[in-house]
């Protein structure tokens, strides 16, 4: 797999309304984690539409990761034009940090928004350009990640092959756990 999408809830699906959330450096780990191991195996490019939430979280754990592997790049597809005017200020300083250190930056519609149709082609654009999806989604807890996965679903449907690789809430709260034993066992020694 040499181009990956990578999605999952926004921020406040999970509760989640600052990057300064206790949560955020531990998503951003597995997000991390799991792009290392992918990158290890051929991947190049990580591809993401800036949506707020785990979007963003995977672009600064790609821009983290090029320190190791600076053939690793990083696309921002998004949706539409100006998908962040309406955010707060604060947020929109972070989506540009992102942007600005991506290695592409396109809009998919040349427009502003006008419907979730824009979201749609969006969504199927995404998956048929890349080879598999990273997504963090637990069937248990709806949410916007379920667009993507019916798109992707559908796709594999007919007879593309598009892995879909998941990070559930168990996996983060293992990845917790390992991570908070490990800093323990830094204290001990």
């Amino acid at each position: 797999m040499m181009v990956l999408a990578v999605t999952g809830y926004k921020g406040h699906e999970l509760g989640i309304f600052s990057n300064k959330h206790e949560a955020v450096p531990y998503i951003k780990g597995i997000l991390k984690n799991r792009l290392a191991h992918l990158v290890e195996e051929g991947l190049e490019w990580v591809v993401i539409s800036g949506q707020l939430g785990v979007e963003l979280w995977a672009g600064e754990a790609v821009i983290e990761l090029k320190d190791s592997y600076p053939d690793l790049k990083l696309a921002v597809l998004t949706p539409f034009q100006h998908q962040e005017q309406r955010w707060k200020e604060n947020t929109q300083e972070y989506y540009q940090l992102i942007l600005s250190k991506a290695d592409f930056v396109d809009s998919i519609s040349k427009r502003s928004y006008e419907n979730p149709g824009q979201l749609q082609a969006a969504n199927q654009f995404i998956i048929e350009k890349t080879d598999g999806l990273l997504v963090l989604y637990d069937t248990d807890q709806p949410g916007s990640p379920e667009f993507y996965l019916k798109t992707a679903h559908k796709y594999v449907e007919l007879g593309n092959e598009y892995p879909i690789l998941s990070i559930s809430f168990f996996d983060i709260n293992d990845y917790i756990e390992e991570s908070q034993k490990s800093n323990e066992d830094d204290w001990v020694t």
